[in-house]
């Protein structure tokens, strides 16, 4: 069962994820929609292809682009399509 917690809650948890250059990336049914936002931040990745982000929202306090997924993914990724990863003091369990 991976996990990923910020400011004391679960944002997503699943016995079912994938893991790529270190990264857990979450399924979508995995994590808790109402503690995401969707943010306008995109960068790209020469394998993976675009990401876009969300920022957390957590007991009035904010985490921004502290999440990330791929929505259309280069072939190489595809196995992640949609599939969302954290960071910037976002815990991952595993």
């Amino acid at each position: 069962m991976a996990r990923a917690v910020w400011n004391g809650t679960v944002l997503a948890e699943s016995d079912q994820f994938e893991l790529v250059e270190g990264n857990v990336y979450f399924p979508p049914s995995a994590i808790h929609s109402e503690y995401f936002k969707e943010s306008s931040t995109h960068t790209t990745c020469s394998w993976k292809g675009v990401a876009s982000y969300y920022t957390l929202s957590v007991n009035g306090q904010e985490n921004p682009d502290a999440a990330w997924y791929y929505p259309e993914p280069k072939d190489a990724a595809k196995n992640i399509q949609g599939y969302i990863a954290f960071w910037k003091g976002v815990k991952v369990e595993k």
